[in-house]
């Protein structure tokens, strides 16, 4: 029995307020005719800022494609050179082997000394390049979210300033 009244209770409480909110709305919809010049103020100010607000989101957009394509692109140039550096520390490495594999077994050890110094060199040089090469890349992709997000903030800036002309198309009477 409880529930039973409990269920009424809570239809009747839903109906009304329902009803209360059709009401509103309706009362709100059914505007004087004085204010038809100020709905059509807000009606093309709505629409200048939907359309502004589409322009800075495709704006955005296409920054952050181009910001992410330099990335991507630094970050294949990055690992091309990277590429090349090992290759070529690789292409020490062997020389200096052969070198102290055809050095006569008196020289042998100057050979080694020396194929040693080249190869410290070699690795030297690839790491320098490594590293030089890692650091542009990840330059790149900080400049690239640094742009994305300067996109993101104009387009935020646009959204809001589209939304006060709003408010003050309507506010005007």
């Amino acid at each position: 029995m409880n529930k039973l009244l409990a269920t009424l209770i809570a239809g009747f409480v839903a109906t009304s307020a329902y009803a209360q909110t059709a009401t509103t709305t309706t009362t709100t919809t059914t505007a004087p005719v004085t204010t038809t010049a100020n709905t059509e103020a807000v009606v093309k100010a709505e629409a200048r800022a939907e359309a502004d607000v589409a322009k800075a989101e495709a704006k955005e957009m296409k920054t952050a494609a181009k910001a992410d394509e330099k990335a991507a692109k630094a970050v294949a140039d990055a690992q091309e050179k990277k590429a090349k550096a090992h290759a070529k520390a690789v292409k020490a490495h062997a020389n200096a082997a052969e070198k102290v594999s055809k050095a006569d077994p008196e020289d042998r050890a100057k050979a080694l000394a020396k194929a040693e110094e080249k190869v410290s060199e070699a690795n030297l040089k690839a790491e320098k390049t490594m590293i030089k090469a890692d650091e542009k890349a990840l330059k790149e992709q900080v400049d690239a979210a640094a742009d994305k997000a300067q996109a993101a903030a104009k387009t935020e800036q646009v959204r809001a300033e589209a939304m006060a002309d709003v408010h003050k198309a309507a506010a005007k009477k």
